[in-house]
């Protein structure tokens, strides 16, 4: 590649890197500029000055913020190795093993990534609230812990795994389940992060399945607390960017964590 070339791919990138991060930091201003600084005036003055801190403390305080953010949390863990395992399985299944209809049924789950998550909604209700769950936190995992999406990237990832791996398994007397665990699993690391990347955000900001299944306040998940933050504020845009700021940063802090498979894991995962 030519340097001249090489500099405006660069060039390219970074203009589109600025407008995903540059909302960001318009908000990260906006949570530490002091009372005296108008947040919008022309010409922009995005440095506070000076910088203060109180916004993140009265969004702490005046709501129950630590709470929310354990309810998130606490979704997290209960949602997250369930999500990753059942995508496991059902992709491993599909890739691996040779039964009748078994395109079929990769299809037919391939096609519910189509149909528009509000459609679903009435349907999950009924079933939720059949078996009891409703303002539970076991009626907002559930529905969740089955994805197309998780099956399909899985699936792509244990196909692209030799067949000679599971020969090898099977000669040294490997049965299925130790197949699975011992050979398969380690090697779609990658993929099972990626997987763990989309499937933590969606978690964490998920809005309308808690808002329609919680009735509990003291249940609600971050994504729902901050939907209160801004009717408590009404038209404090401060507290209400600085509690934006703090339900952002976990998300933050685990992509950073997890960026190193993320490009592996999709190349892995959509290769042939």
């Amino acid at each position: 590649m030519w340097p001249a070339r090489r500099i405006g791919l660069y060039g390219v990138l970074s203009l589109i890197a600025a407008l995903f991060v540059l909302p960001f930091l318009i908000l990260l201003s906006s949570s530490l500029k002091p009372a005296t600084q108008p947040l919008h005036e022309f010409p922009p003055q995005p440095v506070p000055l000076p910088p203060v801190l109180d916004w993140f403390a009265e969004a702490w305080t005046k709501i129950d913020f630590p709470v929310y953010l354990w309810n998130s949390v606490l979704l997290e863990i209960l949602t997250l190795p369930a999500y990753l395992l059942i995508s496991a399985f059902a992709g491993y299944a599909l890739a691996c093993y040779d039964f009748r209809g078994r395109q079929l049924v990769f299809y037919l789950i391939v096609s519910t990534m189509f149909l528009p998550g509000e459609v679903m909604l009435v349907p999950r209700f009924l079933v939720v609230s059949q078996l009891g769950m409703v303002d539970t936190f076991a009626g907002v995992v559930l529905p969740g812990l089955m994805s197309a999406f998780g099956i399909f990237l899985a699936r792509q990832a244990f196909e692209q795994l030799p067949r000679e791996l599971f020969d090898a398994a099977r000669i040294d007397g490997a049965g299925h389940w130790q197949t699975f665990w011992r050979v398969a699993l380690p090697q779609v690391r990658p993929t099972l992060a990626t997987l763990a990347i989309f499937g933590f955000i969606n978690v964490w900001n998920n809005f309308i399945w808690p808002l329609v299944v919680l009735s509990s306040e003291d249940k609600y998940p971050l994504a729902l607390g901050l939907a209160y933050l801004a009717g408590t504020f009404g038209d404090d845009q401060r507290s209400m960017a600085a509690g934006t700021v703090m339900a952002a940063l976990p998300v933050v802090v685990f992509f950073i964590a997890m960026q190193r498979h993320f490009v592996e894991g999709l190349k892995g995962s959509v290769k042939g």
